[in-house]
């Protein structure tokens, strides 16, 4: 029997996987994998136990004849989800057994960010000098273990990096696109200024690229999820990063993600430099971009997927409903504007709930717009069109909205999911070795 490649999305709604054959055979094909599967983590997404649990739980679901034939697989995280635990893995006393999200701001470590950024020019504009960045969050765990007095040092892990350790029982390695909100310039593939030095290199990740072979299975992983022990584990990506992966763009596209936050991300022939931006090696290519804090999520607020679809049904989007939101789920906003202190404007809310639904879509819109036009601004090449994946991109009315504000062809993709991503990465290294690289001097 022919071997199989498993991806897995680490969402910030739950988990989903996909499983591909090899090109070419039956469930080969992106747009239909072998199988495809999603669940929920069944605790806070702040949870790293949880990560753990619901994968386990996910990998249940999948017939163990297609489980033994999986020899390798890839997993990606939210970029910026940042946790401490130690070097074995295990996570310290409450209140550090819980991660920091990828949408908490710690504005009171400005000052110490900028003390380990200092005359570094690269930095100037760098996701870890946000107060957004992991870098404002590593600062912030370190400070809570000198509170709770813990004399060990503790380990600074992503939550794919620290999900990616389980799996090899291995938690020395960090894929370098989860660790570029902590201060890791992969143009010059160093941390940028003190970082090492501030942070400690002793608790930062071994980094390693997207795509690399880091090893095969731990036995208790593979006995969890009952997969072979010569299953080899890739370093994955970002949930964003993974999703463009799996949309196959040109050159010319842009790519909308449509999950719980919102992400822009186009290829760019050099780095762009600004607030908010990310910039990624993918495929061999720069990729920049960057992600609000607004997105799908905030319509679960008030509707739920079956209100979604009916009212979106309702909706007609050549007459505009003149309302001007601001749909972020919380205070703070990451792109297309840097502000911890920008507030949502949710309403007023008027008596029609199609008509609010809409209101909501088009205030997405408008920070979608303002996206693609601060990447424009900053050297970005002019969009074509936008390919669109995710949960949103199911949503026609959306798409319609988008395509008249935008002004190109909108194209949505919604079977191209992140997951399939990790699959198509797993599936490209199947012909690396599996032994895992020599630590870092």
């Amino acid at each position: 029997m022919s071997a199989l490649f498993l991806g897995v999305d680490l969402g910030s709604s739950g988990l989903r996987l996909s499983v591909l054959a090899p090109e070419g055979a039956p469930g080969g094909n992106p747009d239909s994998p072998l199988l495809s599967g999603e669940g929920s983590y069944g605790g806070p997404f702040e949870d790293p136990e949880a990560w753990r649990q619901g994968l386990i739980r996910l990998m249940e679901s999948v017939p163990a004849e297609i489980r033994s034939r999986i020899s390798a697989l890839a997993l990606d995280g939210t970029s910026g989800t940042l946790m401490a635990c130690h070097a074995d893995g295990s996570r310290p006393a409450p209140p550090l057994d819980r991660a920091l999200p990828y949408h908490l701001a710690c504005p009171e470590q400005a000052a110490a960010m900028a003390a380990l950024l200092e005359q570094t020019p690269a930095a100037a504009n760098h996701p870890a000098a946000s107060a957004s960045g992991s870098l404002a969050r590593a600062l912030r765990l370190q400070a809570m273990a000198r509170e709770a007095g813990l004399a060990s040092r503790l380990l600074l892990r992503h939550q794919a990096d620290w999900l990616m350790g389980w799996l090899l029982d291995d938690w020395r390695w960090g894929e370098e696109g989860n660790n570029v909100r902590l201060g890791w310039d992969l143009q010059r593939r160093r941390w940028l200024g003190t970082v090492a030095e501030g942070i400690g290199s002793d608790v930062l990740p071994q980094v390693r690229p997207s795509g690399s072979v880091l090893g095969r299975l731990g036995p208790t992983a593979a006995e969890a999820l009952g997969l072979p022990g010569d299953c080899r584990v890739v370093a994955g990506s970002t949930d964003a990063n993974a999703s463009v992966l799996a949309a196959d763009p040109g050159e010319a596209d842009g790519i909308a993600v449509l999950g719980t936050t919102l992400v822009l991300k186009q290829f760019v022939p050099a780095p762009l430099a600004g607030a908010g931006i990310s910039n990624h090696r993918v495929a061999g290519r720069w990729l920049a971009g960057g992600a609000s804090n607004a997105g799908a999520g905030i319509l679960r607020r008030f509707f739920n997927d079956g209100q979604i679809a009916e009212l979106s049904r309702q909706i007609d989007p050549n007459r505009p409903t003149g309302l001007a939101l601001r749909p972020l789920s919380r205070p703070g906003e990451r792109f297309p504007v840097d502000d911890p202190a920008l507030e949502p404007i949710l309403g007023p809310r008027p008596v029609s709930d199609a008509r609010y639904l809409q209101a909501l879509l088009e205030g997405l819109t408008t920070i979608e717009v303002a996206g693609w036009q601060r990447l424009r601004e900053l050297g970005g090449p002019p969009l074509q069109r936008v390919i669109t994946v995710g949960g949103g991109a199911r949503n026609s009315q959306w798409r319609a909205l988008r395509t008249r504000a935008v002004g190109v062809p909108v194209l949505n993709r919604p079977k191209r999911t992140a997951a399939l991503g990790m699959a198509l990465l797993a599936r490209a290294s199947d012909r690396m070795g599996a032994e895992p690289p020599p630590p870092q001097p």
